[in-house]
């Protein structure tokens, strides 16, 4: 298996650095939102029954001890619970603000690397053929087999490398982007019901 990479040539570390990167995000990314997931599963039901209480000093505890965006949000919330609602909103949103480049951190990375492996396969097989016909031009029509094989096979091994790192890249980016939009979306889902459920408590205490 290392002769076959060695045969691909210098392109095949740019190549292989781009792999171990990928790796690195992926599973890096796959931890970070299996670990969020984790942790804000049951968090809304128990805001909303804490709040219910009154206990808000309680709910913002509950938050502190969670790791995600949900749970930040829905303590920012509570702590701007006496303002206005649009105060609210607006405070809420800040937050949502900073949050989203988290959930995003190291995804456009991952996408120029899927993009990028490609091209440098693809200029492995260019390198690759343009030394075969080199040795075609210089040696006749045959050439040496040999020379002409190995040339032959640096164009193959690079695009196959290329392809390698640039397909599972790309099935990932897609995966994380699409986690992304359903975790915003619960973001804003959570912080909807909590603004309505911290207006509605401002309202009781009024009357």
């Amino acid at each position: 298996m290392f002769s076959i990479l060695v045969s691909g040539g210098p392109v095949m570390i740019p190549i292989a650095l781009c792999a171990i990167i990928a790796t690195v995000i992926i599973f890096e990314r796959l931890s970070y939102y299996r670990t969020i997931r984790k942790g804000e599963k049951d968090l809304l039901p128990r805001i909303r029954s804490t709040i219910d209480k009154g206990h808000y000093d309680e709910a913002a505890a509950i938050c502190d001890t969670i790791e995600g965006p949900v749970a930040r949000l829905l303590k920012t919330g509570i702590a701007y619970r006496e303002y206005s609602e649009a105060a609210i909103k607006e405070a809420v949103m800040n937050q949502s603000n900073r949050e989203i480049p988290r959930l995003e951190r190291y995804l456009s990375t991952l996408g120029t690397i899927a993009n990028i492996a490609t091209l440098l396969g693809l200029l492995g097989t260019v390198t690759g053929n343009i030394t075969a016909f080199g040795v075609l031009g210089d040696m006749g029509t045959m050439g040496n087999p040999s020379v002409l094989a190995g040339s032959i096979a640096t164009a193959l091994v690079t695009t196959a490398a290329g392809l390698i790192v640039s397909i599972p890249a790309i099935i990932f980016y897609n995966y994380f982007i699409a986690e992304v939009g359903r975790m915003v979306t619960e973001m804003e889902s959570a912080v909807s019901d909590l603004v309505l459920l911290l207006v509605s408590e401002k309202k009781k205490h009024e009357i």
